[in-house]
């Protein structure tokens, strides 16, 4: 007696039978659609100031950024700083041949070196912008800080101890007042760069206020 066949010894008989025939391979199992990667955290614009921030839609978010616009105050600040600067320079350059103080013949070359090239990184700006950059002598009435012209001739004629100590009263006057201008700008300014201008400013002559402090000559000889 032969013994029957099962059903399912059957069924995969002729499954693979018909696919012998057909010359096509049998898959086991059935391919996976591709991984599709979740939404990614959403983005948030701030609002303007009285404003709430909100969520960008991922179209947005690819063009959030604004390029950098500078307002009036970013190239008011910048012209007078330009100005500012220079007065700095000026009186700084008087110190190696009238100063009797070694450190602040020290102070006054490094004020020189770091506002001369930050007057021609301004400048650079102020083109950029199509501005113009103001000249040498403009005007700066009401700038905070500035030496009056009686002061100036009157630190060109002192030398010795004398000069150091009117360096030292202009020049804390001349910082405070860069110290004024950067901060207005950064409350009132829009432009990025002039921003990093002028909170770099305000550490630097804060820095160089207190050691001008240390620097100061008794008042009298």
């Amino acid at each position: 007696m032969r013994p029957t066949s099962s059903p399912f010894a059957v069924l995969t008989a002729l499954v693979l039978s018909a696919a012998l025939t057909s010359g096509c391979a049998v898959t086991p199992t059935t391919a996976r659609p591709p991984y599709t990667a979740a939404a990614t955290a959403p983005v948030i614009a701030p609002g303007e100031p009285g404003e709430a921030a909100r969520t960008l839609a991922p179209h947005e978010a690819a063009t959030a950024v604004p390029a950098p616009t500078a307002n009036a105050a970013d190239v008011r600040f910048v012209r007078d700083m330009v100005i500012h600067h220079r007065q700095a320079v000026d009186l700084s350059l008087l110190a190696p041949t009238r100063a009797s103080s070694t450190e602040l013949k020290r102070l006054a070359a490094r004020i020189e070196d770091v506002q001369g090239p930050e007057i021609a990184m301004m400048a650079g700006w102020l083109r950029e912008q199509g501005q113009q950059v103001p000249g040498h002598h403009s005007a700066h009435q009401g700038m905070p800080g500035m030496a009056t012209p009686a002061q100036l001739d009157q630190l060109r004629t002192a030398s010795g101890s004398a000069f150091d100590r009117l360096y030292i009263s202009l020049m804390t006057a001349h910082h405070q007042g860069a110290i004024t201008m950067a901060a207005k700008v950064i409350a009132a300014g829009s432009h990025p760069k002039v921003r990093e201008i002028a909170e770099d400013i305000s550490v630097t002559q804060t820095a160089e206020l207190h050691r001008m402090a240390r620097l100061a000559p008794p008042a009298r000889d």
